[in-house]
Protein backbone atom coordinates (compact mmCIF):
# COMPACT_ATOMS: atom_id res chain seq x y z
CA UNK A 1 0.00 0.00 0.00
CA UNK A 2 2.82 2.14 0.52
CA UNK A 3 3.88 2.06 -2.76
CA UNK A 4 0.73 2.07 -4.58
CA UNK A 5 -1.00 4.56 -2.48
CA UNK A 6 1.35 6.59 0.11
CA UNK A 7 -1.01 8.64 1.27
CA UNK A 8 -2.73 6.60 3.56
CA UNK A 9 0.33 6.41 5.39
CA UNK A 10 1.09 9.94 5.39
CA UNK A 11 -1.84 10.42 7.19
CA UNK A 12 -1.66 7.64 9.25
CA UNK A 13 2.27 8.16 10.53
CA UNK A 14 2.56 12.12 10.09
CA UNK A 15 -0.42 13.64 10.39
CA UNK A 16 -1.85 10.70 12.98
CA UNK A 17 1.31 11.38 14.59
CA UNK A 18 0.87 15.34 14.87
CA UNK A 19 -2.32 14.70 16.49
CA UNK A 20 -1.69 12.21 19.18
CA UNK A 21 1.35 15.05 20.26
CA UNK A 22 -0.91 17.59 20.04
CA UNK A 23 -3.55 15.86 22.08
CA UNK A 24 -1.17 14.22 24.78
CA UNK A 25 0.64 17.95 25.10
CA UNK A 26 -2.97 19.64 25.57
CA UNK A 27 -3.66 16.74 28.56
CA UNK A 28 -0.25 16.39 29.88
CA UNK A 29 -0.12 20.71 30.30
CA UNK A 30 -3.03 20.50 32.33
CA UNK A 31 -1.39 17.64 34.81
CA UNK A 32 -0.41 18.37 38.42
CA UNK A 33 3.18 17.97 38.98
CA UNK A 34 3.37 14.91 40.78
CA UNK A 35 1.00 13.43 38.01
CA UNK A 36 3.32 15.68 34.77
CA UNK A 37 6.48 13.73 36.67
CA UNK A 38 4.92 10.03 36.09
CA UNK A 39 3.77 10.76 32.42
CA UNK A 40 5.23 8.97 29.60
CA UNK A 41 4.52 9.62 25.55
CA UNK A 42 6.52 6.36 24.02
CA UNK A 43 6.58 6.12 20.35
CA UNK A 44 6.99 2.82 18.39
CA UNK A 45 8.93 2.76 15.58
CA UNK A 46 10.83 0.53 13.02
CA UNK A 47 14.20 -0.30 12.14
CA UNK A 48 13.30 0.50 8.59
CA UNK A 49 13.77 4.76 9.52
CA UNK A 50 17.56 3.53 9.04
CA UNK A 51 17.30 2.44 5.67
CA UNK A 52 19.78 -0.81 4.77
CA UNK A 53 23.01 -2.11 5.74
CA UNK A 54 25.94 -2.95 3.33
CA UNK A 55 28.17 -4.56 5.55
CA UNK A 56 27.90 -8.05 6.85
CA UNK A 57 28.82 -7.20 10.59
CA UNK A 58 27.29 -3.50 10.80
CA UNK A 59 24.46 -2.92 13.23
CA UNK A 60 21.78 -0.42 13.25
CA UNK A 61 22.55 2.00 17.11
CA UNK A 62 20.54 4.37 18.20
CA UNK A 63 22.66 7.33 16.58
CA UNK A 64 22.39 5.52 12.98
CA UNK A 65 21.79 8.28 10.25
CA UNK A 66 18.26 8.26 9.10
CA UNK A 67 18.08 6.90 5.46
CA UNK A 68 14.45 5.64 4.37
CA UNK A 69 14.12 4.07 1.20
CA UNK A 70 10.22 3.81 1.20
CA UNK A 71 7.37 5.95 1.31
CA UNK A 72 6.24 4.02 4.16
CA UNK A 73 9.66 4.12 6.07
CA UNK A 74 10.06 7.76 5.24
CA UNK A 75 6.79 8.52 6.94
CA UNK A 76 7.81 6.55 9.69
CA UNK A 77 10.82 8.18 9.67
CA UNK A 78 9.16 11.52 9.40
CA UNK A 79 7.17 10.98 12.84
CA UNK A 80 10.22 9.65 14.59
CA UNK A 81 11.78 13.31 14.18
CA UNK A 82 7.98 15.15 15.07
CA UNK A 83 8.45 13.25 18.34
CA UNK A 84 11.73 14.66 19.02
CA UNK A 85 10.54 17.85 18.22
CA UNK A 86 7.76 18.12 20.35
CA UNK A 87 9.99 17.11 23.66
CA UNK A 88 12.69 19.95 22.34
CA UNK A 89 9.95 22.62 22.02
CA UNK A 90 7.88 21.64 24.37
CA UNK A 91 9.23 20.14 27.43
CA UNK A 92 6.95 16.57 26.31
CA UNK A 93 8.21 13.68 28.47
CA UNK A 94 8.57 11.37 25.08
CA UNK A 95 10.45 7.96 24.74
CA UNK A 96 11.04 6.36 21.40
CA UNK A 97 11.84 2.50 20.06
CA UNK A 98 12.83 1.01 16.89
CA UNK A 99 12.12 -2.38 16.68
CA UNK A 100 12.49 -5.23 14.30
CA UNK A 101 10.58 -7.40 12.19
CA UNK A 102 7.90 -9.00 14.93
CA UNK A 103 6.60 -12.23 14.29
CA UNK A 104 4.49 -14.35 16.44
CA UNK A 105 0.61 -15.35 17.23
CA UNK A 106 -1.89 -13.36 15.67
CA UNK A 107 0.42 -11.56 12.87
CA UNK A 108 -2.07 -10.74 10.01
CA UNK A 109 -1.60 -13.34 7.18
CA UNK A 110 -0.37 -10.89 4.32
CA UNK A 111 3.07 -10.84 6.12
CA UNK A 112 5.89 -13.44 5.52
CA UNK A 113 5.72 -15.90 8.23
CA UNK A 114 1.97 -16.58 8.78
CA UNK A 115 1.66 -16.30 4.41
CA UNK A 116 4.15 -19.16 4.28
CA UNK A 117 2.46 -21.64 6.98
CA UNK A 118 -0.83 -20.89 5.43
CA UNK A 119 -0.08 -21.42 2.07
CA UNK A 120 2.25 -24.38 2.72
CA UNK A 121 -0.76 -26.04 4.37
CA UNK A 122 -3.13 -25.29 1.22
CA UNK A 123 -1.00 -26.69 -1.22
CA UNK A 124 -0.18 -23.04 -2.61
CA UNK A 125 2.65 -21.89 -3.80
CA UNK A 126 4.91 -19.92 -1.52
CA UNK A 127 6.58 -16.64 -2.93
CA UNK A 128 9.77 -15.72 -2.25
CA UNK A 129 11.17 -12.03 -3.10
CA UNK A 130 14.39 -11.80 -5.65
CA UNK A 131 16.52 -14.45 -5.24
CA UNK A 132 15.39 -14.18 -0.99
CA UNK A 133 19.01 -12.97 0.07
CA UNK A 134 17.68 -10.22 2.07
CA UNK A 135 18.43 -10.41 5.73
CA UNK A 136 15.85 -9.42 8.67
CA UNK A 137 16.59 -9.61 12.16
CA UNK A 138 13.35 -11.31 13.50
CA UNK A 139 11.98 -10.23 17.28
CA UNK A 140 9.12 -12.49 19.06
CA UNK A 141 6.73 -10.48 19.56
CA UNK A 142 6.23 -11.48 23.41
CA UNK A 143 10.00 -10.55 23.58
CA UNK A 144 8.83 -6.83 22.26
CA UNK A 145 6.42 -6.55 24.17
CA UNK A 146 8.26 -7.29 27.85
CA UNK A 147 11.21 -4.61 26.25
CA UNK A 148 8.26 -1.90 25.78
CA UNK A 149 7.29 -2.54 29.26
CA UNK A 150 10.82 -2.58 30.74
CA UNK A 151 10.78 0.87 28.53
CA UNK A 152 8.13 2.74 29.72
CA UNK A 153 8.12 2.13 32.99
CA UNK A 154 11.94 2.20 33.72
CA UNK A 155 13.21 4.24 30.45
CA UNK A 156 15.08 7.65 30.79
CA UNK A 157 13.40 10.29 29.19
CA UNK A 158 14.38 12.16 25.97
CA UNK A 159 16.12 8.62 24.73
CA UNK A 160 15.65 6.40 22.61
CA UNK A 161 16.28 2.02 22.36
CA UNK A 162 16.68 0.03 19.21
CA UNK A 163 14.80 -3.61 20.16
CA UNK A 164 16.40 -6.53 18.49
CA UNK A 165 15.82 -10.44 18.50
CA UNK A 166 19.40 -10.61 17.77
CA UNK A 167 18.25 -13.03 15.16
CA UNK A 168 19.36 -12.51 11.36
CA UNK A 169 17.74 -15.06 8.79
CA UNK A 170 17.75 -14.87 5.23
CA UNK A 171 14.27 -14.24 3.71
CA UNK A 172 14.61 -18.23 2.16
CA UNK A 173 16.20 -19.51 5.08
CA UNK A 174 13.18 -18.31 7.22
CA UNK A 175 10.83 -20.32 4.35
CA UNK A 176 12.36 -23.10 4.32
CA UNK A 177 12.43 -23.06 8.47
CA UNK A 178 8.92 -23.36 8.49
CA UNK A 179 8.69 -25.80 5.59
CA UNK A 180 11.09 -28.10 7.67
CA UNK A 181 9.06 -27.74 10.66
CA UNK A 182 5.92 -28.16 8.73
CA UNK A 183 7.73 -31.63 7.11
CA UNK A 184 7.88 -32.68 10.79
CA UNK A 185 4.06 -31.44 12.07
CA UNK A 186 2.04 -31.67 9.25
CA UNK A 187 4.08 -33.68 6.67
CA UNK A 188 2.50 -33.74 2.66
CA UNK A 189 1.37 -37.33 1.69
CA UNK A 190 4.68 -36.98 -0.34
CA UNK A 191 7.50 -34.51 -1.18
CA UNK A 192 8.40 -31.62 1.13
CA UNK A 193 6.74 -28.32 1.81
CA UNK A 194 10.24 -26.59 0.14
CA UNK A 195 8.75 -27.98 -3.80
CA UNK A 196 5.84 -25.23 -3.22
CA UNK A 197 9.05 -22.49 -3.11
CA UNK A 198 8.92 -20.02 -6.20
CA UNK A 199 10.87 -17.27 -6.63
CA UNK A 200 8.89 -13.77 -7.41
CA UNK A 201 10.34 -10.01 -8.46
CA UNK A 202 11.64 -8.03 -5.74
CA UNK A 203 9.27 -4.95 -4.53
CA UNK A 204 10.36 -1.58 -5.24
CA UNK A 205 13.27 -0.24 -2.80
CA UNK A 206 13.11 -3.70 -1.26
CA UNK A 207 15.77 -3.08 1.83
CA UNK A 208 18.97 -5.41 1.34
CA UNK A 209 19.80 -6.47 5.35
CA UNK A 210 18.41 -5.29 8.67
CA UNK A 211 20.30 -5.79 11.88
CA UNK A 212 20.18 -3.93 15.34
CA UNK A 213 22.34 -3.43 18.11
CA UNK A 214 20.41 -4.12 21.31
CA UNK A 215 23.45 -3.60 23.82
CA UNK A 216 21.80 -0.42 25.22
CA UNK A 217 18.70 -0.96 25.91
CA UNK A 218 20.30 -4.93 26.99
CA UNK A 219 23.02 -2.50 29.29
CA UNK A 220 20.64 0.15 30.77
CA UNK A 221 17.28 -2.02 31.19
CA UNK A 222 18.62 -5.28 31.62
CA UNK A 223 16.34 -6.67 28.63
CA UNK A 224 17.33 -9.42 26.33
CA UNK A 225 15.45 -11.56 24.21
CA UNK A 226 14.17 -14.69 25.85
CA UNK A 227 12.95 -16.47 22.55
CA UNK A 228 15.88 -17.70 19.75
CA UNK A 229 14.71 -17.77 15.94
CA UNK A 230 14.38 -21.63 16.30
CA UNK A 231 12.32 -21.69 19.44
CA UNK A 232 10.13 -18.65 18.54
CA UNK A 233 9.30 -20.29 15.28
CA UNK A 234 8.46 -23.40 16.25
CA UNK A 235 5.82 -21.62 19.20
CA UNK A 236 4.44 -19.68 15.68
CA UNK A 237 4.04 -22.23 13.39
CA UNK A 238 2.33 -24.45 16.06
CA UNK A 239 -0.32 -21.18 17.17
CA UNK A 240 -0.98 -21.04 13.18
CA UNK A 241 -1.89 -24.69 13.18
CA UNK A 242 -4.20 -24.74 16.20
CA UNK A 243 -5.91 -21.64 15.28
CA UNK A 244 -6.34 -22.00 11.43
CA UNK A 245 -10.29 -21.02 12.34
CA UNK A 246 -9.05 -17.46 13.51
CA UNK A 247 -7.08 -17.45 10.44
CA UNK A 248 -10.01 -17.85 8.07
CA UNK A 249 -12.00 -15.65 9.61
CA UNK A 250 -9.27 -12.62 8.88
CA UNK A 251 -9.27 -13.82 5.76
CA UNK A 252 -13.26 -13.24 4.81
CA UNK A 253 -14.24 -11.10 1.93
CA UNK A 254 -11.55 -10.09 -0.74
CA UNK A 255 -8.55 -10.24 1.47
CA UNK A 256 -6.78 -13.37 -0.26
CA UNK A 257 -2.97 -13.09 1.04
CA UNK A 258 -1.70 -10.99 -1.67
CA UNK A 259 1.05 -8.46 -0.88
CA UNK A 260 -1.58 -5.06 0.18
CA UNK A 261 -0.70 -2.32 -2.75
CA UNK A 262 1.25 -4.62 -4.80
CA UNK A 263 -1.08 -4.75 -8.13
Amino acid sequence: RSIDGPAAFIQTNIVGTYALLEATRSYWSQLDPARKAAFRFHHISTDEVYGDLHGVDDLFTETTPYAPSSPYSASKAASDHLVRAWQRTYGLPVLLTNCSNNYGPYHFPEKLIPLVILNALDGKSLPVYGNGQQVRDWLYVEDHARALLKVVSEGKIGETYNIGGHNEQKNLHVVESICALLDELAPRQSGSYKEQISFVSDRPGHDLRYAIDASKIERDLGWKPSETFASGLRKTVLWYMDNLDWCRRVQDGSYQRERLGAL
